[in-house]
């Protein structure tokens, strides 16, 4: 399958990819301190993307100084929820506007379907409408002391915040950081993912141009090693907010800890379940749900279904119907509206992939469906939707999370099995039962060790649910008004009435 891209040139297309390549400070695109570049191709063909520079420590301390004099000085923290407010809906209202430009940065830059990447900017544009209409809705509270004291219990923005964010949704997960965040009067260093800058740096054009004073959100390009360790290890950072891998969420509480003990929310990685117990008997259902959250973004998602626990007196018709399904799921060029599913975001991941597909079968595991690259005469990094079975719980490819198209198969004989096998994991970012019994779907959502659990399968994307995990998949929540829990402090002021 050829890629139109190939032919025409990703940035010939998309000329307003060459300027986005510096960091975004004190209201402005700005030279580095450094010479310091990082190379980058786009997955969609492997073709080379205009480099983008590498910030050192010194940019860093830059970035946080603005934000730093941006809190002290300007009069963001001060105004009221409301004309905050304003200024987050108008952004909301330019990312609209300026859809299918972004929509083209996502796919360019980790090659997601240019579909699937306009309902990312839309989604992101609702997230920002949605804190900015919630941050004059959140009350203090009047403390209940008698007569002789009064006390109240009020919110306040935390000060300068960080967030270092993934590439597989480049401008969602910012979104998700910067909205509640900025709403509640914080201002705001984010590091994207070097492997997807581009949708980052336009948004704090966009922000500039909604009104954000200057200072109060800057961008920094650079390395999660250099740029990244720099903002969790720095003094002057009150906050940090990451998204990624459980490795580096580990990284990033032992930077705090040995910086300022800056507060830290982590949403990490997951191995997240699906548990089909044998009444469930829509299986064509299963199988639709089911490939939409394994094989939707190729497989990048932290809260991917990635094993699939399912009876074994229902698991050959399941799988049959899998099998059906991922046909629909194979990878075309992302540019292509009728595309589903693209590569996955370079070549380390994509051999990364391949690499625990050999695992999986040296482990035993049988390839039912998919297993190998594909479309390697464009130049991209596109693998088959991918459908393992024979496997147990104890196998590599169950227990790592592999973070691409790999769906793993594991049945259960019973009930009280099948919950034992989906808790038996590291990561509790999220999980789905299937089941027609409405008592059994009650008592598997309580027994079920995550944070959040769908019944019947859905969509796990909704600004008004906090989305975090259990156990090594992080601490703390985005999305919903518990978010501002991440980016604010509490204060009680305590008055004498005697």
């Amino acid at each position: 399958m050829s890629v139109q891209a190939t032919e025409n040139s990703v940035v010939q297309r998309y000329p307003l990819i060459a300027r986005l390549n510096r960091p975004y400070i004190d209201g402005a695109f700005v030279d580095a301190l450094g010479d310091e570049t990082f190379a980058r191709v786009t997955p969609v063909n492997g073709q080379p993307l205009p480099s983008v520079a590498s910030c050192s420590d010194a940019d860093v301390d830059r970035a946080v100084a603005s934000a730093r004099r941006a809190f002290e000085s300007s009069d963001w923290r001060r105004r009221s929820p409301r004309d905050r407010k304003r200024v987050l809906q108008r952004l909301s209202a330019l990312m609209l506007e300026h859809k299918d430009e972004l929509a083209a940065l996502l796919t360019a830059d980790m090659g997601k379907p240019i579909a699937a990447a306009t309902w990312e900017v839309e989604y992101s544009a609702e997230v920002f409408e949605w804190f900015g209409e919630s941050v004059d809705h959140l009350f203090g509270e009047v403390a209940p002391l008698g007569h002789d004291a009064h006390a109240t219990i009020t919110r306040e923005p935390i000060g300068v915040a960080a967030a270092v964010t993934p590439w597989n949704f480049p401008l969602l997960m910012p979104s998700v950081k910067l909205a509640p965040a900025l709403a509640s009067g914080n201002t705001v260093v984010l590091k994207p993912a070097e492997q997807s800058p581009l949708a980052a740096l336009r948004l704090a054009e966009l922000g500039t141009e909604a009104g954000l004073p200057d200072g109060v959100l800057n961008v920094i390009t650079g390395l999660g090693e250099t740029a990244g360790k720099a903002l969790a290890l720095h003094m002057d950072v009150d906050a940090l907010g990451f998204t990624g891998s459980t490795s580096v969420g580990r990284l990033i509480m032992k930077y705090a800890a040995e910086s300022n003990l800056k507060k830290v929310s982590l949403e990490l990685g997951g191995k997240s379940p699906s548990l089909v117990l044998a009444d469930a008997n829509d299986h064509e259902m299963v199988a639709v749900k089911t490939a939409e959250a394994i094989f939707g973004n190729t497989g990048q998602m932290c809260d991917s279904s990635s094993r699939l626990v399912v009876h074994e007196s229902i698991a050959d018709s399941v799988i049959d119907q899998l099998n059906t399904v991922a046909r629909r799921w194979q990878p075309l060029d992302p540019f292509d509206p009728d595309s589903v599913m693209g590569p996955v975001v370079d070549k380390s991941q994509y051999d990364r992939v391949l690499g625990y597909l050999d695992v999986g079968r040296a482990e035993g595991a049988q390839v039912v469906s998919g297993g190998n690259a594909t479309m390697v005469e464009t130049g991209g990094f596109y693998i088959e939707p991918t459908v393992l079975r024979n496997v147990t719980n104890d196998m590599r490819v169950a227990r790592e999370e592999i973070f691409g198209p790999v769906l793993s198969v594991i049945t259960f004989s019973d009930e009280e099995e099948g919950l034992r096998i989906a808790n038996d994991t590291n990561y509790g970012l999220a999980a789905t039962v299937w089941t027609n019994d409405i008592r059994k779907a009650h008592r598997m959502a309580r027994e079920l060790r995550a944070g959040a659990v769908l019944v019947n399968g859905d969509e796990l994307f909704d600004v008004t649910l906090p989305h975090g995990g259990y156990k090594e998949s992080g601490i703390g929540r985005d999305y919903s008004h518990y978010a501002f829990d991440n980016w604010t402090q509490l204060k009680a002021t305590y008055i004498n009435l005697a």
